[in-house]
């Protein structure tokens, strides 16, 4: 777990005696590629730290079709963080993209986290507030770019989702159908 270690160094100051509490509080997990780790309609219990590998949450529209909101690869986390703040039932799934490497916690053990290591209310601000500018960026884009650019710029900025993300989940986040992600690249090429 020292990526989690190297990761938190980015943001505070913890000894190695610390890191090893902080981690006590959460579960390690390996999850298999597709696995289900929250459905539509379970209550959000956990968030998820990626060690190694690639989450994401997505949605069912009313047509049946998969929508992805959120991919999370290594130092990301993902949850329905609405859900999970308030404990209630979630009307997104977070499934693997890959086998992957996880740090689970729950509510109540990040509150005991966070009384106990008043340093992670820090982390935890920062990750927010990363994650909301990020949020903002996003929306900001979906009003701003064509079809076309916003591929262009999601390829240019995240190069390594390109490669690791089957292309059909580009196209679900990008809002696209495959085939008119197909179209694109093709005249990209040409």
């Amino acid at each position: 777990m020292d990526t989690f270690k190297a990761h938190l160094d980015k943001f505070i100051t913890v000894n190695d005696e610390e890191y090893a509490s902080i981690l006590s509080f959460f579960q390690v997990r390996e999850v298999k590629k597709k696995q289900n780790l929250m459905l539509d309609g379970d209550v959000c219990k956990n968030m998820y730290f990626v060690v190694k590998g690639c989450l994401r949450k997505f949605f069912t529209n009313e047509k049946g079709v998969e929508r992805t909101t959120e991919f999370a690869i290594e130092n990301w986390w993902i949850t329905d963080t609405f859900a999970y703040e308030r404990q209630i039932k979630s009307d997104f799934c977070i499934q693997a993209v890959e086998k992957s490497s996880i740090l689970v916690i729950d509510l109540q053990s990040q509150e005991l986290l966070l009384k106990k290591h008043p340093v992670m209310e820090r982390y935890f601000r920062m990750i927010y507030q990363r994650a909301y500018a990020s949020s903002e960026r996003r929306i900001r884009y979906l009003y701003e770019m064509s079809r076309e650019e916003l591929y262009v710029h999601f390829s240019t900025q995240y190069p390594w989702f390109i490669q690791r993300i089957p292309q059909y989940l580009i196209a679900s986040f990008l809002g696209f159908t495959p085939e008119y992600l197909s179209e694109i690249r093709a005249k990209l090429r040409s």
